[in-house]
């Protein structure tokens, strides 16, 4: 079989891969700005693999297929659905009977379709994909604020340095509040040539009427904090 370097359809491949690997790391910085384990590398390979199958699907049996040949592009389509699940799979986490990770797992399985639309030539769709994703993470997950199944538990993050005791002064001055606390996940944060810090999500649960915002204050101040935010409860 001889190689063509350069054929009708490479700018057009050339051209969608790029589109794909551009869209994919805009979904990917979104959730690397949320400190999630799957970030901007992962979600572009992800996009540009997606795209990379699709193509290869759409163009790449040319030269070796016969008039008389049937090629179904659909097919690899549907293998990349199946296959990316388990990568979603695997940055799903349970601890302490909370679930995370299921909006990064989603994001993911989006940004294989974002691939996929790309590579197989339509952009358009591609970029409503995309949009309609930064759309459902930013103002839908502000909205989901103010719908909450539990009105009296509270999800808040904070960052704070190693070696003031600053978690487990949180956790006393919670229950000394008559909250329940309940750490969910903590990770390491520090950034090279920095000091060591650290970040946690906490659920606190209080009596009915107990407003949590006075607590929060108090948590700002607790030596070795950071910085404390309500953390938006929709299983990232």
């Amino acid at each position: 079989m001889n190689i063509e370097w350069i054929s009708r359809s490479t700018l057009t491949e050339a051209v969608l891969l790029i589109l794909a690997f551009v869209l994919s790391a805009i979904v990917g910085i979104e959730r690397h700005r949320r400190l999630k384990s799957a970030g901007i590398r992962t979600h572009t390979l992800v996009g540009v693999g997606s795209a990379v199958f699709t193509l290869v699907s759409a163009y790449g049996f040319q030269a070796v297929t016969g008039p008389t040949t049937i090629v179904d592009p659909s097919r690899i389509a549907a293998q990349i659905v199946s296959g990316i699940g388990f990568l979603g799979a695997g940055v799903i986490f349970v601890r302490q009977n909370a679930v995370s990770g299921l909006t990064t797992a989603a994001s993911i399985w989006l940004t294989a379709a974002i691939g996929m639309a790309c590579g197989a030539g339509a952009p358009v769709l591609a970029f409503l994909a995309t949009g309609l994703h930064l759309l459902t993470v930013t103002v839908l997950g502000k909205l989901g604020l103010f719908i909450r199944r539990e009105p009296d538990k509270t999800m808040f993050k904070i960052r704070y340095r190693e070696g003031y005791g600053a978690l487990r002064n949180t956790l006393s001055i919670a229950a000394q509040w008559g909250f329940d606390a309940l750490v969910t996940e903590t990770k390491e944060v520090t950034k090279p040539g920095k000091t060591p810090r650290f970040q946690a999500i906490i659920s606190i649960r209080g009596r009915e009427n107990q407003e949590p915002s006075r607590l929060l204050e108090a948590i700002a101040d607790v030596p070795g904090v950071l910085s404390i935010e309500v953390e938006q409860d929709d299983n990232d």
